[in-house]
């Protein structure tokens, strides 16, 4: 499975801040104990998607939005999908996505001189960002996976599929196609919630 880097801020951060933090993305923000203290989780809100659900334990262990089949966790399961949000102040030497995606996939080849890695088609969000994807493929053993780059705002944005086998991989593409056509950088206003802004523009 692909390195997954544990993404934890210490929580000493004003309100105020967190949001800005989120702004421009649609990211979760969670606030929850850790061995620092105290920390703020972020990670892409991603839609619900029939036969799979995230794996909040998984997610908050590893600081990334987790996901699984139902009936398995993120650990156990044969194929999962995950997405991170890394905050760009984080990263202070990659000046760009080209950059981000470059250093995400040499560490691939450092860990794997065999894999495998070929760009494929662009998968679009719900926002109609078009993200570079790449599989990589195992010579032999090792996990099947494809990764998709965006960035919204202040983050860079990860997407994974990881599947222990190439049946898996395959039979995983349609979630993960839906997982990420149901991201948006910011959610759909709800009847109500648009009500509720015209009034406060427009109060009576």
């Amino acid at each position: 499975m692909k390195a997954i880097v544990k993404l934890c801020y210490i929580m000493v951060l004003s309100s105020m801040t967190l949001v800005s933090l989120a702004a421009r993305a649609e990211i979760e923000k969670t606030v929850a104990p850790c061995d620092t203290g105290s920390c703020v989780y972020l990670w892409p809100k991603l839609p619900q998607i029939k036969g799979w659900h995230q794996d909040k334990n998984q997610s908050f262990n590893s600081g990334i939005s987790a996901w699984a089949p139902n009936g398995h966790s993120f650990v156990t399961a044969d194929v999962v999908i995950y997405a991170i949000a890394t905050y760009k102040p984080t990263v202070p030497e990659t000046k760009n996505l080209v950059n981000f995606i470059a250093a995400d996939t040499s560490r691939f080849i450092i860990s794997d001189p065999t894999i495998s890695i070929n760009e494929v088609s662009e998968l679009v969000t719900g926002d109609g960002q078009k993200l570079r994807s790449f599989t990589f493929l195992p010579e032999s053993k090792g996990s099947w996976e494809v990764v998709s780059y965006g960035e919204e705002g202040n983050y860079y944005l990860t997407f994974v599929l990881s599947a222990r086998s190439k049946e898996g991989f395959e039979k995983a593409q349609a979630a993960y196609h839906q997982l990420i056509a149901g991201y948006r950088a910011k959610s759909r206003q709800t009847s109500s919630q648009n009500k509720t802004a015209l009034n406060l523009r427009n109060p009576s």
